[in-house]
């Protein structure tokens, strides 16, 4: 990196933390501090929703997602728009009317403080470790890449978000979000450009989906109907849309958001605006990845893109030289059929078609990479060899001019602070409200002592998702990851709010007890998935069975608490 590309890093971040902390420097008393004194407009409410769910992870995971697997993950957000609409209609009304400060305040009103506790519980385990991955995921990609120290990194991004989201509150988060969106998307608009300027001369947009197309990355829609197929339209339109309303209508980090607007209408708006930008901007940022893909079928690849995250010499080892090697000539003959060669173009089944021997050679190169991350795993057992979070920061190291280097670092940053800072806010929120007050301040105390208690509680909460950030180890793709993390919770949560809105037979300890079986289940079904006996679910399918479970458990078990009633009086 040079000058310019730290100067221009430097100063987006210190405008933004700077903008954030003077607008809301006024904020002292609670409600101002947790809800924005709703104050915002239904433009800062949209783009806040969308910023606390674009981590980072979207920005560095997505491309690396599209880039190996093509188009396919756009699935995943086509149910929701569908909640949106339900949570505009069902959910929004009842917390205005309540006016609740987090989600979990009407549980109590509708059953009792157990389930109140039960759920808030659920969310603060998951969004306490999301919180953590939105730390570590672009820590550990920059340290990797940059050379940069992976503890100190982690501590930067956490302590930039816990300053200020501790001076100002959830209107500094949803203030400084709308401007981190604002230079997220001008960044990504960039970084599309140069990956069409890294194209051969006179290869255009529509060159580069064509031969995308025929290698197979442009598939958007799969309509298979398998339970282990993970991003399929079944899995998008119906696991995708329980995992939606649960985490738009029930996660703190997301009902804060919106629970800060001025009216019930201008939250509507913002939620309806997600609704309608998110699928575009998703596809938009996968389709950079599919255009990456494409420009290194011209522009040579590195056959890993994670190589420095093992200190081993490469070039000392003659088998990962002769495997290289080989890479290497092999794109050249990829490379040259591309160029001088239509694959689109039909051929006689007895002609190997062009098509045909770029995905022998795509094959054969897909080989050879995992037979290279297995020997440089076995060389150092401490080396990462799941290196598709790289590659879209690789492209950008490689392509981009100094100065754009710079703003799509912070891009990165931006996405990790925006997304943070609002878990950060709700999970001090949640336990302010639902545990602390409910449960430990005895006797009214002042508003500066109640503001002052929420901001220790932010900063306990940052120091915590430091402190996961910096145990975490990768285990998938973080994009995935992060989700399969919701999935485990979301379910539960949702069956709950679920009885409580349309089935006012259920009592609490019925539900409770629904939620306890709900839970205990999807958390065995995830961690013995990979034993013969069981069957092999995907993720997205965790939201619709820990909702079904929740429902169906809470009604049996209401029924036979009623029947036992009845059968004593």
């Amino acid at each position: 990196m040079s000058g310019l590309d730290w100067l221009i890093l430097g100063l987006t971040l210190a405008l933004i933390v700077g903008y954030g902390t003077w607008k809301t420097r006024k904020n002292n008393n609670l409600e101002g501090y947790l809800k924005g004194n709703n104050s915002e407009n239904w433009a800062t409410i949209g783009l806040s929703i969308m910023a606390t769910q674009a981590s980072a992870i979207t920005f560095l995971s997505t491309p690396g997602q599209a880039y190996e697997s093509g188009m396919g993950f756009v699935q995943f957000y086509f149910g929701l728009p569908i909640a949106m609409v339900l949570i505009s209609v069902f959910f929004l009304p009842i917390y205005y009317r309540l006016k609740v400060y987090t989600a979990y305040e009407y549980l109590e009103s509708r059953f009792d403080v157990r389930v109140r506790a039960f759920t808030a519980f659920l969310f603060l385990i998951s969004r306490g470790l999301a919180a953590g991955i939105t730390i570590y995921a672009p820590a550990i990609i920059l340290s990797a890449l940059l050379g940069w120290n992976l503890q100190l990194t982690c501590v930067l991004i956490g302590g930039l978000v816990i300053v200020y989201t501790v001076s100002g509150g959830s209107r500094a988060v949803s203030l400084t979000q709308k401007w981190q969106m604002g230079v997220i998307m001008g960044g990504m608009f960039l970084a599309f450009y140069y990956v069409l300027q890294s194209f051969p001369e006179g290869m255009g947009m529509m060159d580069g989906v064509q031969i995308a197309g025929e290698l197979g990355k442009m598939n958007i829609i799969d309509t298979s109907t398998d339970i282990d197929n993970r991003y399929t339209l079944l899995s998008g339109l119906t696991g995708g849309l329980f995992l939606s309303l649960s985490y738009f209508g029930t996660d703190q980090s997301q009902v804060q958001r919106y629970l800060g607007g001025k009216s019930l209408k201008e939250s509507r708006l913002g939620l309806m605006f997600n609704g309608l930008v998110k699928i575009p901007m998703q596809f938009f940022i996968l389709f950079i990845g599919i255009m990456v893909f494409v420009t290194y079928q011209f522009n040579e690849p590195p056959i890993v893109f994670n190589k420095s995250a093992t200190s081993i010499n490469t070039g000392e080892y003659p088998e990962l030289v002769k495997i290289e090697n080989e890479f290497k000539e092999l794109h050249s003959q990829k490379k040259q059929i591309l160029s001088n060669s239509d694959i689109s173009a039909d051929f006689p089944v007895n002609i190997a078609s062009p098509k045909t021997k770029v995905t022998d050679i795509m094959a054969r190169q897909n080989e050879l990479r995992t037979a290279y991350k297995e020997k440089l795993t076995e060389l150092d057992p401490n080396y990462e060899a799941k290196d598709s979070d790289y590659i879209f920061l690789d492209f950008v190291l490689k392509y981009l001019p100094h100065g754009l280097i710079g703003l799509l670092l912070a891009v990165i940053f931006s996405a990790a602070m925006s997304s943070t800072a609002g878990e950060l806010n709700a999970l001090a929120s949640t336990t302010t409200i639902d545990f602390y007050k409910k449960f430990f301040q005895k006797e009214k105390v002042s508003d500066k002592r109640e503001l002052l208690i929420s901001k220790l509680l932010t900063v306990a909460w940052g120091i915590i998702a430091i402190a996961i950030a910096l145990i975490a180890g990768l285990f998938e793709n973080l994009i995935q990851l992060v989700n399969v993390l919701g999935s485990l919770f979301y379910g539960t949560i949702l069956g709950v709010f679920l009885v409580a809105f349309f089935i006012k037979y259920v009592k609490s300890n019925a539900v409770l007890i629904g939620g306890l079986v709900a839970e205990t289940f999807i958390l065995f079904a995830h961690f013995t998935k990979d034993l013969d006996w069981m069957p092999k679910i995907e993720f997205l399918y965790y939201n619709i069975i820990g909702s079904l479970i929740v429902i169906l458990t809470a009604l049996i078990t209401q029924l036979v608490i009623n029947k036992s009633f009845k059968t004593k009086t």
